[in-house]
C-alpha cells in the first residue's frame, strides 16, 4: 500500500476481494499508519476483536453498490463499533464506489445505518465518499483520520509511531 498524492487509480485486474489479511505501512508527515486490511465475510469477521486492542483507528469500507448486503454491512459494523475495546477509536466510513451510476448515495447509507448513530459514543467520526478505482476520496479520508489519531486522548498514539 502507498499514500501517494499523485495516485493514478488501479486496474481493475488488480483489485481484489480481502481473503484473510493484507498489512500496509504509509508515512504521512510525523505519523506512521499500519493498516490491518481484514475480510469482510461473516466468517472471517470474529478474527476482528483480536486487533481492537492495537487500534488507534478504524476505517470501514462499505461497498456503496451492493445494497443487497447493506444490512449484513450494518450488523458487522454494529457488532464491531459495540466493542468496547474500541470506545473513542477514531472512525472512518469510506463509502466506495462512488464513481458508479446509481450507488447508494451519502444520505443513503447514513440512514441505512441511522439506529448505530447512538452506538458511536464519543468519538471523532467522518462518513467520506471515496473510489477505490480512481482514488478520490481516499487522501481526504486518511489526512483526517491522521488528524484525529494525533489529537486522541482516548487512545493516544505511541510516541514511536510518530517520528
Amino acid at each position: 500500500m502507498r499514500f501517494n498524492k499523485t495516485y493514478k487509480g488501479m486496474s481493475l485486474s488488480k483489485i481484489t476481494t480481502t481473503v484473510g489479511l493484507n498489512i500496509g505501512t504509509i508515512d504521512i508527515g510525523k505519523a506512521r499508519l499500519m493498516f490491518w486490511d481484514l475480510g469482510g465475510q461473516e466468517e472471517l469477521q470474529s478474527l476482528w476483536d483480536k486487533y481492537y486492542a492495537e487500534s488507534h483507528g478504524v476505517i470501514y469500507v462499505i461497498d456503496s453498490t451492493d445494497e443487497e448486503r447493506l444490512s449484513e454491512s450494518k450488523r458487522a459494523f454494529e457488532k464491531m463499533i459495540t466493542n468496547e475495546v474500541l470506545e473513542g477509536v477514531p472512525l472512518l466510513v469510506l463509502a466506495n464506489k462512488q464513481d458508479i451510476e446509481n450507488c447508494l448515495s451519502i444520505p443513503d447509507i447514513k440512514t441505512a445505518f441511522s439506529d448505530c448513530i447512538n452506538k458511536i459514543g464519543k468519538r471523532d467520526c467522518l462518513t467520506q465518499s471515496c473510489s477505490a478505482l480512481t482514488g478520490k476520496g481516499i487522501n481526504e479520508g486518511i489526512e483526517w483520520m491522521v488528524r484525529s489519531v494525533v489529537r486522541n486522548i482516548h487512545r493516544p498514539p505511541r510516541q514511536k509511531d510518530i517520528t
